[in-house]
This record gives structure tokens, sequence and C-alpha cells, in this order.
């Protein structure tokens, strides 16, 4: 299987990732989830991920659909289309699955894939955090990443723009 092969495995549909993950979780692998837009990927996506990354055996990254960014960010965005945000995602060792949803939160795609652990950034508090008391009453738990400073895409975007 050559590379292109490889990233292109990585990014599934719901109802297939939610077979793999029941398989996953049978052999005892734990499922971390974290989910955004990631239009710009940057230094502060990095750190996430590779946060996330430390926490269980497989990290699958939900991605809002470009209708879903639109609806959260404005009609400018986002930037680059889904599916080049996810192949950039699923070329990342880190990442072993992307998932494309279209809703604005991730709260049914969460409940559909029952992680172990959910992780977002800290510019959340874990009550503001959409599925952390979805996977608390399934015994996960959810994890804030402290934030790079300086690095964000909108502020990136607006940087571009002068």
């Amino acid at each position: 299987m050559n590379l292109k092969e490889k990233i292109t495995d990585k990014i599934v549909s719901a109802s297939a990732l939610a077979r793999k993950l029941q398989e996953a979780k049978a052999a005892g692998s734990s499922i971390v989830f974290t989910n955004g837009c990631f239009d710009l990927l940057h230094p502060g996506h990095i750190r996430v991920l590779a946060a996330a990354s430390e926490e269980g055996d497989v990290l699958v990254v939900g991605l809002n659909s470009d209708t879903s960014v639109q609806k959260l960010k404005g009609k400018h965005r986002p930037v680059m289309d889904q599916q080049s945000r996810a192949t950039m995602l699923a070329a990342l060792a880190m990442v072993d699955y992307v998932v494309i949803f279209e809703e604005e939160t991730p709260l049914e795609l969460i409940r559909q894939l029952a992680p172990d652990v959910l992780v977002k950034g800290g510019d959340y508090r874990t009550a503001e955090i959409v599925g952390a008391q979805f996977v608390s009453e399934h015994g996960g738990r959810t994890i804030t990443v402290p934030l790079l400073e300086g690095f964000s895409s909108t502020s990136l975007i607006s940087k571009t723009k002068k």
C-alpha cells in the first residue's frame, strides 16, 4: 500500500468508523476523540493532536464539513475545502481516523462512536465541551490541552488579509 492509499484509508464514514472502533475496543484499545474545523493547520492544532494521541490507543478526529464551518465561522470560511483539510489531518502519523460531520457540533458523532477520552483545546472549560457529559456518563474522561499562544486559524487568516 502506498502513502496516498494509507492517507485515504484513514478518512472514513461515521458508520464504517463505528464498526472499526467496536473491533478496536473489543481488542482492548482505548479510543480518543477530538474535533474541529482545522481550517488552516497550525502548531496549536498539532499540540492538541499530539497531546490527544498520548491519551489512548486510537485517535479519531471529527472534522466539521464545509457547510458546518460556514455556519460557525461565516460565508468566507473555510479557506480550504473539507477534503483538503481531511487529507492533511490523515497525513499526520498521530491521527488514526478522520471523520467528517455535517452538524454544527459533534454530539451525535460522539454518541455514535462512544470514545473513552474526549480532548479539546484549553479555550474550553470541561463543562462547555460538547459531548463531555456523554463521555463521562459512559465511564470516560475529558481533557483540555493548553493553547499555544499566537496561533488560531482566524488570526492567521486575518494576518494574511493584511
